[in-house]
């Protein structure tokens, strides 16, 4: 059976549905090729010989190009575009690597595919259930204050007030009786997302790597986008933990560590002390119990064996000194084991923050769910 849409038809003419046939996309072949190309550039953490290897092994099975337009046309397109560049090697080889024009088109792809159809906000600020001044109106007028600025003057408003008190033998328009249009104060937000790199995210047989880096990428991007006055950075943690740019998150891969979310939540809280913002959160997707610790020698301490209460207990502490700061931490556990939840809901109590227990299936619109809520419940 074809697909078809279903219209509802006019009520003046008929009753009921009219069903139509199913119009796919109006894509171009390059439109169609790229967004393919962008979902494997994502699996191969930006290394595009292996992606395009696997374009043409697609190519072979699915038949996605034509006589008219061959995978040769398409890699053309992707220079000529600007999404490729050609790099001379020390041996005189050369060898294609992504543009940033690509890194922000894989960043935009992302959050169209985990958040669907988003509105964008004209300024991209939080507004609080505070009135005061900001640049959001509620729909509400107030008597003029201090600090208010010219243009929410209600001018209409305060002539009405002026002529109710004063009168219009000797008509005046004082101070008192000025009306403004009411505003949203707004207030900020800063984010820092933490993302698990040891070596469990692509044990097992299932690549947990590259969801949280397409989850990463469409957070980056949305709230850039969406809400330009908040902040974003990027932890990466294994053994250790460190930053990383937002334009990096293509190429991240896990490495042999295990794992240390003490090291990377104390830069976590670094990062956020330095903010002037007095809303902050943090996110961590972690697939895994803590193993690891970084002693004051340098020396690490590492147990892969259950759950470690040396470790633990360091994790608790931190969770709780974060509290101290007011940082909630929200968990994102993606694994299933039942012995990490009681270490998770212990961690959860020190920080007063919340966790969730889920697998990849639907975990970006689960974080950008909760980081919508966190932002409501931060700044009302």
């Amino acid at each position: 059976m074809s697909s078809c849409l279903i219209n509802k038809a006019n009520a003046m003419d008929h009753s009921g549905y009219i069903f139509t046939p199913y119009a796919a996309p109006d894509q171009t072949p390059f439109e169609r090729l790229f967004d393919i190309f962008s979902e494997l550039i994502t699996h191969t953490s930006g290394d595009v010989d292996e992606a395009l290897d696997w374009l043409g092994i697609l190519d072979k099975e699915y038949n996605l190009t034509t006589p008219d337009y061959t995978l040769e046309d398409f890699i053309e397109d992707l220079k000529k575009k600007g999404y490729l560049k050609e790099e001379l090697l020390p041996d005189g080889n050369g060898s294609l690597s992504i543009t940033a024009k690509t890194e922000r088109a894989l960043r935009k792809n992302a959050m169209a595919q985990i958040f669907g159809n988003i509105r964008k906000s004209g300024r991209g600020n939080h507004n609080t259930k505070k009135s005061g001044q900001g640049e959001e109106l509620t729909g509400d007028y107030r008597d003029f204050q201090f600090g208010d600025t010219f243009e929410n003057i209600a001018l209409t408003e305060s002539l009405k007030n002026a002529q109710i008190n004063n009168g219009l033998a000797d008509f005046q328009l004082p101070e008192r009786d000025l009306i403004v249009q009411d505003t949203h104060h707004q207030s900020q937000m800063s984010t820092v997302l933490m993302i698990d790199i040891s070596h469990s995210m692509i044990l097992y047989g299932e690549d947990r790597i590259t969801p949280a880096k397409k989850v990463a990428m469409a957070l980056a991007e949305f709230i850039t986008s969406t809400y330009p006055k908040d902040t974003i950075d990027i932890i990466v943690f294994g053994n250790d933990a460190w930053p990383i740019q937002i334009k990096d998150l293509p190429y991240l891969i896990v490495g042999p560590y295990h794992t240390n979310p003490v090291a990377g939540l104390e830069l976590a809280m670094d990062i956020l002390r330095r903010k002037r913002n007095t809303n902050k959160q943090i996110l961590m997707i972690t697939d895994g119990k803590p193993s690891c610790l970084r002693l004051p020698d340098g020396q690490y301490y590492k147990n892969s064996n259950g759950l470690d209460q040396y470790i633990v207990d360091k994790c608790y502490t931190v969770a709780a000194q974060a509290r101290k700061l007011h940082i909630p931490i929200t968990t994102f556990m993606i694994a299933q084991d039942p012995y990490l939840q009681a270490f998770v809901d212990e961690f959860t109590k020190s920080n007063n923050g919340k966790a969730f227990f889920t697998g990849l299936q639907g975990l970006g619109e689960m974080i950008f769910h909760d980081y919508q809520t966190n932002r409501k419940k931060r700044l009302n």
